[in-house]
């Protein structure tokens, strides 16, 4: 899978590869203890009875390990095609469904887009037939029959990884490639990008009633997960529709229109004290544009960081120690489009933008100002296609 924006944040953080930050959910846990549990105390066990227990214990959590690195491998390609293609990617996340790789901007062209996302099922598949290769080679050489169903089950899930992936429907890297096509065809990303979420939507439902069905034939386990699976795809189908029809309602409206232009700024010489004391500052927002000198922008404080140094340390800390710096903010210039920005603003942590204008601070945007524009935006849209 892979979007602009994720609604999965990582709980930890596995390091950089290749520079892109890589993050594991919690919810991973959940697929590295079915996948032991089911191999351990059963298939593996099944197929050859009579081991040790450690043994399979140790077959099945190797096996689990190598699984997981082949989602890493499925998105780090989506993650690189992308960035080849001029689409700046955020992170990578591997959670309970899977992988995910956060792009900030959407690929220029239907072509790229048919990259980005085709590019995973490929490797999918590659992994698979690599696996499927070791398993025959293996089993050709030696008598080692757990490693052997091992490298068989991980080539089976690969196989299976990138014949779902490729369905087309949104989220799925299928829902991808039937957007390109679609755009492609009509010229339109966002007819691509309805037809692929109504796609998603379908299947989502589809799935949740074939779990449903299992379920009342006896097979509760299957079932519920599927019907699990089917719910998350509906979600972030239906939350890619709302980013597509949000970035038509936003489509040639500049940053400063959103914008609130000379905002309260805060010297970088003031300590935490003083800021905190001072009434200019007081109940009027949770975060401030901290600038040098003449509205050169240094960063943003937010009452919540300065309110976290302890009473004794405030008079000789500055706000600057604890400020986000400005290389950490999105900072568009004011004639750029708004709608890029929204992304930007959802996986930043501040929720925040700092406008500027060379290294002058024109201003400042949050997701409160992106809802103001849209919710002026909506009414009077459907106000003019009325009067048409």
């Amino acid at each position: 899978m892979n979007r602009e924006v994720a609604a999965v944040r990582a709980t930890f953080s596995l390091g950089r590869v290749a520079g892109i930050r890589v993050g594991v959910h919690w919810s991973v846990l959940v697929i590295f203890v079915l996948i032991l549990v089911g191999l351990a105390g059963g298939s593996f066990r099944e197929a050859h009875p009579d081991r040790p227990a450690w043994q399979y214990w140790l077959a099945s959590a190797v096996t689990a390990v190598l699984f997981m690195l082949s989602l890493l491998a499925h998105e780090l390609s989506h993650a690189l095609v992308a960035r080849r293609n001029g689409v700046s990617v955020e992170d990578i996340t591997l959670w309970l469904l899977g992988g995910l790789a956060r792009l900030r901007s959407e690929a220029a062209t239907p072509g790229a887009e048919l990259r980005i996302a085709g590019v995973g099922p490929l490797v999918s598949v590659l992994l698979g037939g690599l696996f499927a290769l070791a398993a025959g080679l293996l089993a050709a050489v030696s008598e080692a029959g757990l490693a052997v169903e091992a490298l068989a089950w991980l080539a089976g899930i690969n196989i299976l990884l990138a014949v779902f992936n490729a369905l087309p429907a949104a989220p799925l890297d299928g829902g991808r490639l039937l957007r390109a096509a679609v755009w492609r065809k009509t010229g339109s990303p966002l007819r691509g990008t309805a037809v692929a979420t109504a796609a998603g939507r379908f299947l989502g439902w589809a799935l949740v009633a074939i779990g449903l069905y299992l379920v009342l034939l006896g097979a509760v386990f299957s079932g519920i997960w599927l019907v699990v699976i089917g719910w998350f795809v509906i979600a972030l189908a239906t939350v890619e529709g709302g980013q597509a029809r949000l970035r038509e309602l936003l489509g040639g409206i500049p940053v400063s229109d959103a914008m609130t232009p000379d905002p309260v700024t805060v010297p970088a010489a003031t300590t935490i004290t003083e800021f905190l004391a001072d009434p200019s500052y007081r109940y009027r927002h949770s975060a401030f544009p901290v600038v040098n000198g003449k509205d050169t922008a240094a960063g943003l404080v937010t009452l919540e960081r300065a309110d976290a140094v302890a009473e004794p340390e405030r008079p000789s800390t500055l706000v600057t120690d604890v400020m986000v710096p400005v290389g950490e903010l999105p900072t568009p210039h004011p004639d750029d489009p708004l709608a890029p920005l929204v992304p930007e603003l959802q996986s930043n942590p501040a929720h925040r933008a700092l406008v500027l204008d060379g290294s002058r601070l024109a201003g400042i945007v949050t997701s409160s100002d992106i809802s103001r524009v849209t919710s002026w935006l909506s009414p009077s849209s459907a106000w003019r296609k009325r009067t048409l």
